[in-house]
């Protein structure tokens, strides 16, 4: 009791023990803030960095973006062996020839085909003469100009019976030197009625729009 009363009657003594106190205080909470930082790594005042996110890897460009199909019209299709053996045959390489009859319509109809190789001529293949060549794709072509949709029932089918027999001759000819082969007309009651009377020349025959 007389302690206390020694410290309330002497101010420097308290105000020194207030210093002490607050030394103390000090001390503690730098203390505190050391312990805290030894945890979490930050000092204080220091804000705690945002992680950086790192983009997910993308797969190369070839693999999420699929490869367009080859739309199979931008080259012709290779050429099976054994038709290039029989193409290399003397009597299979086309030659150009001039045409025959003299029937103006018939052959600007023949020279307009389009990607005709040797338009103004007529084409020599295996002992005949074909109306047109497209060689890009390997195609003969034989044109019939005849104004089909004009005859009598009787003088259309004499037509298509007169037709046949050729067409016919002059595929197999095409076929056995290895190229494709074509029919042009100029309706399509023509067309129709040949693919009546011979279905196997079903998407042969093609209505000429262009004469």
């Amino acid at each position: 009791m007389g302690i206390g009363v020694c410290i309330l009657a002497a101010p420097e003594l308290v105000a020194g023990a207030v210093i002490i106190a607050g030394v103390v205080v000090a001390a503690v909470a730098i203390q505190e803030a050391l312990d805290a930082y030894a945890l979490d790594g930050l000092l204080p005042g220091e804000v705690r960095p945002v992680p950086e996110t790192k983009p997910a890897p993308q797969e190369p460009l070839a693999e999420r973006r699929p490869q367009p199909e080859p739309s199979g019209q931008e080259r012709p299709p290779p050429v099976p062996p054994e038709l290039l053996e029989r193409a290399r045959r003397p009597e299979c390489t086309p030659q150009r020839v001039p045409h025959l009859g003299g029937n103006g319509p018939h052959n600007k109809c023949a020279d307009r085909i389009p990607r005709n190789s040797f338009s103004g001529w007529d084409v020599l293949v295996n002992g005949k003469h074909f109306d047109a060549l497209q060689l890009a794709t390997r195609t003969l072509w034989e044109v019939k100009t005849d104004n089909f949709a004009t005859y009598s029932p009787f003088l259309q089918q004499q037509a298509v019976e007169n037709q046949l027999p050729g067409l016919l001759h002059e595929r197999i000819l095409a076929l056995a030197c290895g190229f494709d082969f074509r029919v042009g007309v100029r309706s399509a009651a023509h067309k129709a009625a040949l693919e009546l009377a011979e279905p196997t020349l079903d998407g042969i025959i093609i209505v000429m729009d262009w004469c």
